[in-house]
């Protein structure tokens, strides 16, 4: 036994002799050495006690698991127990033990009792390679080491970095699909007809954008917006909405192999989880009772109820911002500022942007709360079910949060606010924005490359420098004390344990809730990946950017700059793997609804094939598309303006009496033309042929990489077959004898 090998540090103010907190902590301490720990005590500016957990504890949790695992049940000796496995066990007996006022170690921390509960990080070998393969900007395209990961920070934490390599690794043939589809734009289809024809459109006079002061605009004016538009909206961008729906299904299953080969070379496809809490609860407390499941049909209802408030705030507050920007589009335009009343539209759109990055980091925070508040209504029987609980509920919110802003552009904007003549107001005054004159998806685009930018700039940012800047004032604050001394004080400073100790509590303090972060920014970052990628196909290549950095980041914050992870058992990524399927799913009804809605595929492929000039006259010399974009116009007499319209009816020295704008309606009652109602049979028929061939190719996908590879099945299967073997002999050699 190493007697400078600590299991955890507790560190607690100096309180004083006799107080109600010295004598809480008392009694901590004693329950601890009842059990056999031995306790060292440190003082400096804090209290600071080493833990170490007497042998024995660790010999009943071996022959438990050999009990479990039948394969080892012929040696009896007792080898050394992992490093990780023993800071798990002296972390849960000293959450779990209760003191004579049944306090346990969180409702002490709760009363600052106690300040901070820690293992320590080991100046050892394994700190070092991963220091040097790992937590360090020069590795940044080497493989990780995953098998040193799990020796020092235990499996959990070893395999969410596994996966999120495999991850990172998968993204790159993303990124390439999305880049040759973008190039593909730029190339192939920035001669299109369509964009050609708005760029020419110079006698084209379009009804003004708001009610006062507005004049009539020239449709050539949005050129460059329309060819950005068709940069993102063609041909080439449906295959590659289709091949993100394949390989969001491929790169689950695959992730489903590697798991298997991880988890059997870590010997831990037997393990359960549940029956490892029993073992751990029976050693701390050979008295205790396992908690029985239950279920709730009230609190169920009560915690839906909820659920269900929040997500409608949540709706509330995407109305807010399209409230904002109604009216913010309207007093930019009556700006005096040349600037704002020209771009007044842009200027909307990237405001409302900014706003909604700012809705999100606030709603982050009152989302935890409430996740943990239904947690806790919910009472989950143990703690792998209590973060199964609030990983559901955070990423619904998380979802909606970050998402519903999103829907609104995609899917209602442009198409509730009427049309020339009857627009549907806010409070009977503001005008609901309209899409921009190029497109709709034009504004998804925009929203989507403002929020992945400032998401993975801003965040990754104070991700890194926020613990970085704290474990630098935490230094500063600490080593001033270490000034005036009398001699009998600086013999007890030389403890060898001090300087260490005291290095670990300098640290930033890590939670339960530390690798969960990580987890639900990165599922987060997947939705915006692959539900709306048909908008922004350059997503996935922002993602991969994003992950190289990610990786790296994480190494270095959890090696050099928190206070060590207590090591958690774990034989997958939990709950996460369901919640990236469902991803997967709405992913396919996503891309479908923008490709059938948003852009204008459809409607191009309608005046193709039943309105264009191709099909009155056979001739093929000519662009099938010519003539779209005055098809798509309708017409609209001054006469008919509401009343308290003001529009100048001179522009460019032209009397103007009808003016055009975006939809198909006829030009004597404004009604919806038959055209109309053939570009919605086709976006309907499209959506469903659509979303039905990619969940079918997913099916296809999924049951043709098998989740566990041959040689995992094989080596299972062997050692069934050995272990029985073994049982039998043993028997005929006892009945022998």
């Amino acid at each position: 036994q190493n007697e400078d090998k600590w299991d955890f540090v507790l560190v607690s103010d100096i309180h004083e002799m006799g107080s109600e907190k010295n004598v809480k902590r008392e009694k901590f301490l004693d329950e601890l050495s009842k059990k056999g720990f031995i306790i060292k005590k440190i003082k400096d500016t804090k209290l600071f006690y080493g833990v170490r957990a007497p042998q024995h504890i660790f010999w009943k949790y071996q022959s438990l698991q050999r009990k479990a695992d039948s394969r080892q049940q012929n040696s009896s000796t007792h080898e050394d127990v992992a490093e990780t496995t023993r800071i798990r066990i002296v972390s849960f007996i000293l959450r779990n033990t209760v003191t004579s006022d049944l306090e346990k170690l969180h409702d002490l921390m709760k009363k600052k009792v106690f300040e901070a509960a820690f293992p320590l990080h080991k100046e050892e070998d394994i700190r070092g390679i991963l220091k040097d393969k790992w937590a360090r900007w020069g590795v940044i395209f080497k493989k990780q080491p995953i098998k040193e990961i799990r020796h020092y920070f235990g499996e959990k934490v070893a395999l969410y970095f596994a996966w999120l390599g495999w991850y990172t690794y998968l993204l790159v043939f993303a990124a390439l699909a999305g880049l040759v589809t973008v190039v593909a734009g730029t190339t192939v289809f920035s001669s299109s007809q369509v964009s050609k024809e708005i760029c020419d459109a110079n006698t084209t006079f379009m009804c003004p954008l708001c009610d006062q002061n507005c004049s009539f605009w020239v449709l050539s004016d949005t050129c460059t917006y329309a060819k950005v538009t068709h940069m993102i909206d063609n041909e080439a961008t449906v295959a590659f909405a289709m091949f993100m729906a394949v390989w969001a299904t491929v790169f689950l299953e695959l992730w489903k192999r590697e798991r298997a080969i991880v988890v059997t070379k870590w010997n831990l496809h037997r393990w359960d989880e549940d029956e490892e809490e029993l073992a751990l609860q029976l050693i701390n407390n050979l008295q205790h009772e396992p908690r029985q499941y239950q279920h709730s049909y009230f609190r169920s209802t009560i915690i839906l109820v909820l659920a269900l408030l929040l997500v409608m705030v949540l709706i509330g507050i995407a109305h807010m911002l399209v409230i904002y920007r109604a009216v913010a589009m309207a007093l930019f335009t009556q700006s005096e500022v040349s600037l704002l009343s020209k771009h007044a539209n842009t200027m909307a759109v990237m405001t409302g942007a900014v706003l909604h990055y700012i809705t999100i980091i606030i709603m982050t925070k009152v989302n935890r709360h409430m996740a943990l508040f239904l947690c806790n209504l919910e009472k989950p029987r143990t703690l792998s079910q209590q973060e199964n609980s609030f990983a559901v509920k955070i990423f619904i919110f998380q979802f909606f949060t970050n998402f519903s802003s999103l829907i609104y552009i995609a899917f209602f904007l442009g198409r509730i606010n009427g049309h020339p003549g009857h627009y549907v107001r806010i409070a009977g005054h503001w005008r609901l924005e309209e899409c921009h004159p190029s497109g709709c998806i034009t504004d998804l685009f925009i929203q989507m490359a403002v929020i992945m930018l400032l998401k993975q700039t801003i965040s990754n940012i104070m991700e890194y420098l926020i613990p970085l800047i704290s474990h630098r004032l935490r230094k500063k604050r600490k080593r001033p004390r270490e000034r005036s001394r009398t001699l009998g004080e600086e013999e007890e400073a030389e403890d060898p344990c001090k300087r260490h100790w005291l290095n670990n509590y300098e640290l930033n303090e890590v939670n339960v809730f530390s690798l969960f972060n990580e987890y639900l920014e990165m599922v987060i970052q997947y939705s915006f990946t692959t539900i709306f990628v048909a908008a922004f196909p350059l997503a996935p290549l922002l993602a991969l950017f994003n992950n190289v950095i990610e990786i790296h980041m994480d190494a270095i914050k959890m090696i050099r700059l928190h206070r060590r992870m207590v090591p958690r058992k774990a034989k997958d990524i939990g709950i996460w793997l369901q919640i990236l399927e469902a991803i997967g799913t709405l992913a396919v009804i996503g891309n479908g609804l923008v490709i059938a809605i948003t852009s204008d595929f459809i409607p191009v492929q309608v005046y193709k094939y039943m309105y264009s000039p191709c099909t009155r006259e056979n001739r093929t010399d000519m662009d099938c598309s010519t003539g779209y974009i005055n098809n798509s116009l309708s017409v609209f007499r001054i006469q008919d303006f509401e009343p308290h319209t003001k529009v100048l009816p001179e522009f460019m020295g032209h009397e103007i009496k009808e003016c055009r704008y975006r939809d198909y309606r006829s030009a004597d009652d404004y009604t919806y033309t038959v055209q109309f109602w053939h570009i919605f049979a086709a976006r309907l028929a499209f959506l469903i042929l659509f979303e039905h061939v990619a969940l079918c190719v997913k099916l296809i996908a999924a049951w043709y990489i098998p989740d566990v590879p041959q040689r995992v099945k094989n080596t299972i299967l062997r050692d069934k077959h050995k272990n029985l073997r073994n049982e039998l002999s043993m028997m005929e050699y006892v009945t022998e004898v």
